[in-house]
């Protein structure tokens, strides 16, 4: 029974800790929501495209974003552009191997991204470099751009338009945490 008792403690304290997470990124204010919202409702509503891009598990928070806006999120609603730009192996090991790892998804953004699209890099440490290159590249070609970090933001608080930051130091902390932020996202820009 006592393996019982320390496996739920465990538990808890994840549950515990996930809430605190949620917490300090709610008293940090939404602004940075509501404008990312907006950014992304705004390029839809010009024809424009969302690309979102991370590694790893942000890798699978991009999809999971992208699929919302293409699919739905909770309303019938025209579909929505939106690209996560870790989908495509070939070009994800043709730019690795031709130019270099830190490029994949700069890339893709010199070829795909226009002025007035939106830029969504995912990071929670907020260094990744192959996300603030990617974010690099859609600032120079006049793309909004959009940063979801956690930790105190690294190289990309700066780096972006709009800074979405969980303040935590757990990677699956932060992870959770981003995912209510991307719903609450998709839950705004779908209220339009």
């Amino acid at each position: 029974m006592a393996g019982g008792m320390d496996s739920a403690r465990l538990v808890e304290a994840a549950f515990r800790e996930a809430m605190a997470a949620a917490a300090a990124t709610l008293a940090r204010g939404l602004d940075p929501v509501v404008a990312g919202a907006a950014a992304i409702r705004g390029a839809v509503a010009r024809g424009g495209r969302v690309f979102v891009f991370g590694n790893g598990g942000s890798a699978a928070e991009a999809q999971h974003f992208a699929a919302e806006l293409v699919g739905r999120f909770q309303r019938e609603r025209p579909a929505m552009a939106a690209i996560a730009l870790t989908t495509d192996t070939s070009i994800l090991t043709a730019v690795a191997n031709d130019y270099a790892f830190d490029r994949i998804f700069a890339r893709q953004i010199e070829g795909l991204g226009r002025p007035g699209d939106v830029a969504l890099g995912i990071s929670t440490s907020g260094r990744s470099a192959n996300v603030i290159e990617g974010l690099a590249e859609a600032r120079r070609l006049g793309l909004v751009t959009i940063g979801m970090t956690g930790g105190d933001g690294g190289p990309m608080a700066d780096a972006v338009d709009i800074h979405l930051n969980v303040p935590h130091q757990t990677t699956a902390r932060i992870q959770e945490v981003q995912l209510m932020l991307l719903h609450a996202l998709c839950a705004l820009v779908e209220q339009e």
